[in-house]
């Protein structure tokens, strides 16, 4: 037998449904791309200080497991969003893709029956049933995109986007994001480091040319002319926090030559609760102190909140308990609608403050 030279390791290659299939059979409404156009609007008037009042909120489970958990968690979501809208700007959290830093699920997307199946081409449309759904409820979405072939088959359903901190680094991660319809945060590397996210930050307003796919998903030369909506996303790592006053003015420092007015969200969770989701809520409290006390360079907080407080391990096959994680641990709804609520109550307070000193 002729020894092969190419392929040795590969099982099996299968063509994948195209991005235009799966939108034709699962078209945008126009309740969704309402939703999508305004919301990015407003995020931009967040982040070049035309609204400097209201706080980006992105919450929500670690990762999407169970489609009517998350139209559960989406619903309860959509009331705090409404009742606090003159305060927060709330994003539902929908991540689809999970990057490991060993082995482990991947996510909706790779993994829908969560049984090592890897049923991809189901998981692009699960994963675009459910934006679709959760948008059609007056709900914005925002997601961390790994695969860059993901965009084609869901960004226009997306309102906010990150690249994570195990991408930051990622050429080709910089050269999606140049492209990007949609505002997108760069975290700060698993150790810590800020570098790397500035750079990202500045790699990603220019123009660029690239190999990715199209509609059809045949592939293609991708050019872009640079995404001016970008900010930073500090997120702690190598066992040290890093949403300190000190913290926010260095990060601002290395942006000087940004035109972006409030360019730093604060992930609450990862490394700056010490892997702790309990400690998220303490975070969110000296973040609000932060803006309340003039510290106007804050865009928002990213926050891990499911149904039930903690998680659960995934392993092929099993029964997973109601609300709960299986990835990252979450604060619980009860937690979740009380800080909410406790950041608008804050925000109002200082409104109402400044108006009075005025």
């Amino acid at each position: 037998m002729k020894e092969l030279i190419d392929n040795r390791h590969v099982v099996d290659i299968k063509e994948l449904v195209t991005p235009r299939q799966v939108k034709e059979r699962l078209p945008t409404t126009e309740m969704a791309e309402s939703v999508v156009i305004e919301t990015r609007r407003a995020l931009q008037d967040v982040l070049y200080g035309r609204d400097q009042h209201r706080l980006l909120v992105v919450v929500g489970p670690c990762s999407i497991h169970d489609p009517g958990q998350a139209y559960a968690y989406a619903e309860s979501l959509k009331r705090i969003a409404e009742a606090t809208k003159d305060h927060l700007l709330v994003i539902m959290r929908t991540y689809f893709e999970k990057p490991r830093t060993t082995v482990g699920w991947k996510g909706l997307i790779n993994d829908p029956h969560l049984d090592g199946s890897c049923d991809i081409a189901s998981g692009f449309e699960l994963a675009r049933t459910i934006l679709l759904n959760i948008n059609n409820m007056g709900l914005p979405c925002g997601t961390e995109l790994l695969d860059p072939v993901t965009p084609q088959y869901i960004s226009d359903l997306l309102s906010w986007s990150a690249i994570g901190a195990r991408t930051t680094e990622s050429q080709t991660h910089r050269e999606m994001a140049s492209g990007l319809s949609m505002p997108i945060g760069f975290k700060n590397g698993t150790d810590g480091s800020l570098q790397v996210a500035l750079n990202a930050m500045a790699t990603a307003s220019q123009p660029h040319s690239f190999v990715g796919i199209n509609v059809d998903g045949v592939t293609s030369i991708i050019r872009t002319n640079g995404n001016p909506d970008r900010h930073i996303v500090l997120r702690g790592g190598g066992g040290k926090t890093n949403y300190g006053r000190e913290h926010i003015m260095q990060a601002l420092e290395g942006l000087t030559n940004e035109v972006i007015t409030r360019p730093i969200m604060v992930d609450c969770s990862h490394g700056n609760s010490d892997k702790d989701h309990t400690r998220q809520i303490p975070v969110a409290h000296s973040v609000l102190k932060q803006h309340c006390e003039g510290q106007k360079g804050i865009l928002g907080l990213l926050l891990e909140s499911n149904l039930k407080p903690g998680k659960q391990s995934w392993d092929q096959g099993k029964t997973f308990e109601y609300g709960v994680s299986i990835t990252d641990a979450c604060i619980g709804w009860e937690d979740t609608e009380t800080l909410l609520y406790e950041l608008a109550e804050g925000l109002a307070k200082e409104t109402q403050d400044n108006a009075v000193a005025h």
